[in-house]
């Protein structure tokens, strides 16, 4: 198995308890970096049922997700050269198939970070959610098309969106709380949300709550959710279920 289950070295300076992975029965844990930065965790799972879990303390600063109106759009021969692999089609982000309805669609948006807004505006509008609908195969096209999924088929759609009008956008995934938020809440997972590369730096962008969080926890980045998957396996195997807690922590 490889995991992706750790909090994402450039957050460690705010880590107030380390999340360590911990399996029953206990296994040999190899840690690596892959391609992207992102920290690793590598193990043979036996025969029969393997629990893994992992916890931490994340210290947040409580500013919602930067909003920056005027970070400006960088013409694609000025991009530095680790933005351009953002710049592709990936498995999940079909930029050739979506580049005629993108451009059609916000083609005559202002460029910048109203443009990357635009397509967060349309895309959260034109997808709704369903948890029920979730499906491990389904594409930014599909997407476009069912127009139902989940927190991943929102971002793959505005990732590829943004791609096809010369926009470097790359896939996020980690832990997303409800700081902030009226209850009731709903039930906890993973979230997934992009970064778009504008003004010389990358920002937070999410098509799915499509307005500023607090408190994201950032796991991995990749080109889109086949980089950053929390767990990949090689042979056959059942998930028997999984568990997401992601709360504030009351002050001493």
């Amino acid at each position: 198995m490889m995991l992706m289950l750790n909090t994402h070295y450039s957050q460690a300076h705010e880590v107030v308890l380390p999340d360590q992975l911990v399996t029953n029965p206990p296994l040999m844990i190899t840690p690596y970096r892959d391609g992207f930065g992102n920290w690793c965790s590598r193990l043979e799972a036996p025969a029969g049922r393997t629990r893994i879990s992992t916890s931490a303390i994340v210290r947040s600063n409580g500013i919602p997700d930067p909003v920056v109106p005027n970070a400006v759009q960088h013409p694609v021969w000025e991009l530095p050269s680790d933005a351009l692999v953002f710049l592709l089609a990936s498995r999940y982000c079909e930029t050739d198939l979506l580049s005629e309805i993108a451009w059609k669609q916000f083609g005559t948006t202002p460029l910048g970070w109203a443009r990357v807004q635009a397509v967060c505006d349309f895309v959260h509008n034109h997808i709704k959610f369903n948890y029920a609908m979730a499906r491990a195969t389904r594409t930014a096209l599909e997407a476009y098309n069912e127009r139902t999924g989940v927190c991943r088929d929102y971002a793959h759609l505005a990732i590829a969106f943004c791609r096809c009008l010369n926009i470097p956008a790359r896939y996020c995934t980690g832990y997303l709380g409800d700081i902030g938020l009226t209850p009731p809440f709903g039930p906890m997972d993973f979230a997934g949300w992009f970064e778009a590369f504008l003004g010389g730096q990358w920002y937070t962008f999410d098509p799915r709550n499509n307005k500023p969080r607090i408190g994201r926890v950032l796991m991995a980045r990749g080109r889109d959710a086949v980089d950053v998957a929390i767990s990949t396996t090689f042979g056959p195997n059942t998930l028997a279920g999984f568990t997401v807690i992601c709360s504030e922590v009351p002050k001493p």
